[in-house]
Formats: C-alpha cells, sequence, structure tokens
C-alpha cells in the first residue's frame, strides 16, 4: 500500500496542490495536522484536500481545534477525521491522536491507548500523531529533545509499523526509528511511503 503524508502546510494552497499531483499516486492520504494558522481558510484548505480523489486520515494540529475540524470533515466525502477514531485497511490498523505537541506526557492520550492495543490484535499499527514522540531525530531542537515521553512509551510497547508526526518545523523531512517502528516528520511537502 502506498501512502502520502504531510504534516504543516500552515495555509499553503500551493503547497496542497503539489501534493495533490503526488496523490496520484498513493492508496490513501495521511495528514498529521495543521493545515491553516489557527483555522484561517480551514474550509478553503478542505476543500482542496478533498479534491485529491483519495480517502485522508486527517488529525488536528495545534492550529485547529478538535470539534470544528471534525464538523468541517463531515461535509467532504474523502475526508475522514482520525482522532482518537480509527481506520482500517488491508489488515492495517490506523488511528491518530492531535492537538498539542507541547508537553512530555499527555493524560489525555494515556486513556486513549488502551482502545488502540485493544483494537490493534492481529493487525499492523500506523499511528498519526501531531507532535513528536520523545528520544528520536524527530524531536531534536537545538540539542535537546522535546516530544512526547507518553507516544514514546505506547511505541515502545506496541510496536507499531510506522509512525507519522510533525509540529516541529525544523525537524521537516527527518526520520528516524523507535526499536523498530520508523518515525517520519514528512513536512508540508509530504512523503511517499510504501508499507
Amino acid at each position: 500500500m502506498m501512502l502520502l503524508t504531510f504534516v504543516d502546510t500552515h495555509g499553503d494552497l500551493d503547497c496542497l496542490r503539489k501534493l495533490k499531483k503526488k496523490a496520484a499516486k498513493a492508496d490513501l492520504v495521511l495528514c498529521a495536522g495543521d493545515l491553516t494558522i489557527f483555522e484561517n481558510h480551514l474550509r478553503r484548505m478542505l476543500l482542496e484536500i478533498n479534491s485529491f480523489n483519495k480517502p485522508v486520515l486527517i488529525i488536528p494540529g495545534n492550529h485547529e481545534s478538535e470539534s470544528r475540524l471534525k464538523t468541517e470533515c463531515e461535509h467532504h466525502r474523502n475526508l475522514v477525521y482520525l482522532h482518537k477514531e480509527f481506520y482500517e485497511k488491508e489488515n492495517i490498523l490506523f488511528t491518530g491522536f492531535g492537538g498539542g505537541g507541547f508537553s512530555m506526557r499527555d493524560e489525555k492520550f494515556e486513556k486513549f491507548k488502551d482502545k488502540i492495543s485493544q483494537k490493534k490484535i492481529g493487525k499492523q499499527l500506523v499511528l498519526l500523531f501531531h507532535g513528536p514522540p520523545y528520544g528520536n531525530q524527530t524531536d531534536l531542537i537545538m540539542g535537546e529533545h522535546a516530544g512526547n515521553k507518553s507516544y514514546r512509551d505506547f511505541i515502545r510497547e506496541e510496536k507499531p509499523l510506522l509512525v507519522i508526526c510533525g509540529h516541529l518545523h525544523e525537524n521537516h523531512g527527518v526520520q528516524d526509528k523507535i526499536g523498530k517502528t520508523l518515525v517520519i516528520n514528512p513536512g508540508p511537502e509530504g512523503q511517499l511511503i510504501e508499507i
């Protein structure tokens, strides 16, 4: 399965138009949030993403509210709101947890993670986070780790196939591993990934 992954477009329609061309090669598109700058032009951005004509799994970043993004996604046939939700394709379970990006621990994620563990039995797992997990190259800022330890601990326990994250613009295009799990910040230009 070919995935197009992207994050942190922050209102850049030209960037989305370039991503649309890449989406032609993908089976599924994953967006890890921050489509906008504080929800400005959110409807226009979602309309453009919907025009990719592929299923797009999307979570909010720290620039979109959960409720507004969920409501807006309901108006588009190709957009799947994935924050604390699940999507299955070819025995792969996709789930997402958006927002934030500033805390070392996330109590809301700690409450949600058991649902993921229960749902993933017998399946491969792909995770979308807006913020990066702690302790890898995707969360380094000026030589210091700034990611989330709750995410990192869950990755170590459940060993997902792939984690897509963003938030730290300095690390666009960076990838690393936690154990055998590939962790990628695809940035606004996006990356095609075959799984």
